[in-house]
């Protein structure tokens, strides 16, 4: 008895398999998500071009909003509970809990949404997302969008 595949299933199944949280895990140790020993990085934050060690494309990433927002909900919830313990237990002033929680908040945004970005550009590229396809359309930068009339 044969089954029904979609195209889409049928198209995936021609693809080589990719592992998900290799490439991840290779990304957010900013490495290539293919190779695990070039660079993904070639600033704090600009994705490289290309892997200066297996050759792999990584032009096609489209990170966009995706880190900042993981980044954002990784610190809220390691810093709320952090303010909620130290309030409870130390009752410090107000200018007390500045001094301490916006450097702290902002020194873990920095380290946190580098190796984010890496994951989630690993994650594209093991799912095949965007130009990662080798069989799929090559994305387009969106284009700078104007308005017809206000």
């Amino acid at each position: 008895m044969t089954t029904w595949q979609s195209s889409e299933e049928i198209e995936k199944a021609k693809r080589p398999p990719r592992s998900v949280q290799q490439a991840m895990m290779r990304g957010f140790a900013c490495r290539c998500p293919a190779c695990g020993s070039g660079r993904v990085f070639n600033g704090y934050l600009k994705v490289v071009d290309r892997c200066d060690a297996c050759g792999e494309d990584l032009s096609h990433q489209r990170a966009d909003d995706a880190p900042p927002y993981f980044t954002i909900v990784a610190v809220g919830h390691i810093i709320v509970p952090l303010i909620l313990i130290v309030e409870t237990t130390f009752h410090l002033s107000n200018f007390a809990n500045l001094a301490i929680w916006l450097p702290l908040t902002l020194i873990l945004t920095l380290v946190l949404l580098r190796p984010i970005k890496g994951a989630v550009v690993g994650m594209q590229w093991a799912l095949y997302m965007h130009g990662f396809d080798p069989d799929g359309a090559i994305d387009e930068a969106p284009a700078a969008w104007k308005p017809d009339s206000l």
